[in-house]
């Protein structure tokens, strides 16, 4: 299965317009089996970001798009707006492969939890239904502070609760955002692979638009890290194509 993984759009003011249009060609032309949308849709959570957004992802080509939403859709009360817009898909089946999206944002908050309600579920519905599947989670907020990113603040609350479930159900990816910085973990047997920005003008150092391509064989995951209007870059060779001086 092929996954294009997208995060942190920030439609609004902070909209680089030119990258969304060219991610969104560079994407058709893959032809992936899924989008995955891991939040951060608009930058501050007004309808009329909301509207620009869906604009934009309904030119996507992909019968399977899973969206999300982050810290900056909750603001202003855009939370009212989100299920209108993009209800959560809690629970997406393709093949021998599930996808759980988990919902970490609060309102007028930066750091995300995921709380002892949703685990619970989530422990319950892995045990119950999707023992034999490979299973990916998708979420907004980073578990593990990422390199490059500045002093840690804003890490999901109970990452720590969440990561012992992760674990101990044998999850086997992770998809998240929030950073605008692409990178990935490996945990044990689970692999957490963070985002860049999509298309935000907000990009830490010398990093630029990219997302994520993930292709899953098997229990196999290869990932590859697309700078928009660029080159693929190896996991383990994620610095030279940012690096201009």
């Amino acid at each position: 299965m092929l996954i294009a993984h997208i995060s942190d759009l920030h439609c609004g003011p902070e909209l680089e317009e030119n990258a969304l249009k060219t991610a969104i060609e560079e994407i058709n032309r893959l032809t992936p089996d899924v989008v995955i949308v891991t939040g951060d849709l608009t930058e501050n959570g007004y309808l009329s970001e909301f509207k620009l957004v869906k604009r934009f992802l309904e030119k996507l080509h992909c019968d399977t798009i899973i969206v999300g939403t982050g810290n900056h859709d909750y603001k202003h009360t855009g939370y009212l707006l989100c299920q209108r817009f993009f209800p959560r898909p809690e629970i997406t089946e393709i093949g021998e492969i599930v996808v759980i999206y988990l919902s970490s944002a609060r309102p007028d908050r930066d750091e995300g939890e995921v709380g002892l309600r949703q685990l619970l579920w989530l422990e319950n519905i892995l045990q119950q239904r999707y023992k034999n599947f490979f299973k990916l989670i998708a979420m907004h907020h980073h578990l593990i502070p990422v390199p490059d990113t500045g002093i840690e603040r804003n890490t999901v609350n109970d990452a720590g609760d969440v990561l012992k479930t992760l674990t101990s159900q044998s999850v086997n990816l992770v998809l998240c955002g929030h950073k605008h910085r692409p990178w990935m973990w490996n945990l044990e047997n689970l692999k957490i692979i963070h985002a860049g920005s999509l298309s935000s003008k907000r990009l830490r150092g010398f990093f630029k638009n990219s997302y994520n391509i993930i292709q899953i064989s098997g229990a196999s995951v290869n990932v590859k890290f697309k700078v928009v209007d660029g080159p693929e870059l190896d996991v383990n060779k994620i610095y030279k194509p940012y690096m201009e001086i």
